[in-house]
């Protein structure tokens, strides 16, 4: 059996309902290129769902399906009951979830048949933030995750990490393009993980002034998700870089929340003491399983079914400790 694990996983994010859309065209075929200054688009969408989801809660989701026990930190609305209760049922610690008198998050977007997308976030509760501290946790030598939420909240918990020395993996995520660069650099000093694909990767590179290559200096370890490429993990703490292939979907139903499913089995395999590649193939597995469903939380596996996966796609074993 897999050791269980005594290191708390505490994630701090984004709790939202989606509102996922898909059309069969491409943006490309719709943009003029020559008018980008008077930009109109109209879609005509060929299907939509209402989904649960919000950074923190996906990655907390996906952790408590491998069998993980995650604390979530973050804040909705009255409107997100039944919500947090489905949570809890699925085995995620809820009991520092605030409820704000503002409604719960939302998000939408809209992809395309090339898998590119377009979204809109509204805040709401995610700006009742004040309570969100890692401070319960200061002295139980956690992991914890800082993932896409109110900005002036990932500052404040960036400075806790420092101030406490708490382990982090700082998911900067889409907040690339609201934090500023200096509280970023602030939580590349104050990371020991930092996950983000190639695109996130060159906004940070230039909104801190720091070259890439300063920054895989600067963090122990370094993730980069490259989509159906798969990832690559680099960093002061990896000697030389590690390629990491994709587990082949068996259908892209939406690749929402593929990124989050990643960072969940990541995280279930850091937290055991695992070799960063197995970690990241267990993290391309998980991906694999949100790919295939529409919604952010609407795929179920279970740690055998994924253990299974795992070796039919790398050709290894799930890793095993007793």
């Amino acid at each position: 059996m897999d050791r269980m694990n005594k290191t708390p996983i505490v994630i701090s994010g984004s709790i939202a309902i989606d509102r996922i859309m898909n059309f069969s065209g491409k943006y490309r075929d719709h943009i003029n290129p020559e008018k980008l200054d008077s930009l109109s688009i109209s879609i005509f969408l060929d299907s939509l769902l209402d989904a649960r989801g919000g950074v923190g809660a996906n990655i907390a989701y996906s952790l408590a399906l491998l069998g993980e026990e995650p604390f979530l930190l973050g804040s909705v609305g009255a409107d997100a009951t039944a919500y947090m209760e489905s949570l809890a049922h699925t085995g995620v610690n809820i009991t520092h979830v605030h409820e704000s008198k503002l409604p719960t998050a939302a998000f939408n977007v809209i992809t395309d048949a090339a898998q590119n997308q377009v979204g809109g976030f509204y805040p709401g509760a995610m700006f009742d933030s004040d309570s969100l501290s890692f401070e319960p946790w200061k002295n139980d030598d956690p992991l914890v995750v800082i993932s896409p939420h109110d900005p002036k909240a990932m500052k404040r918990q960036v400075a806790e990490c420092a101030q406490w020395k708490l382990r982090m993996l700082y998911d900067v995520g889409q907040q690339v393009s609201n934090l500023n660069g200096k509280d970023m650099a602030e939580g590349l000093r104050a990371a020991e993980i930092l996950i983000l694909n190639d695109y996130e990767l060159s906004v940070l590179a230039k909104k801190t002034g720091w070259t890439v290559k300063q920054i895989k200096e600067q963090v122990p370890i370094v993730i980069t998700t490259l989509g159906g490429k798969g990832s690559v993990i680099e960093g002061s703490r990896v000697p030389k870089p590690i390629t990491v292939g994709v587990a082949k979907p068996k259908q892209v139903a939406d690749p929402t929340g593929a990124g989050d499913a990643f960072r969940s089995g990541f995280l279930y395999g850091f937290v055991r003491g695992w070799h960063l590649k197995a970690c990241a193939q267990l993290g391309a597995v998980t991906a694999a399983y949100a790919i295939e469903a529409v919604g952010t939380q609407n795929h179920r596996f279970t740690l055998a079914e994924a253990r299974t996966r795992y070796a039919a796609a790398f050709n290894e074993e799930l890793p095993k400790e007793s």
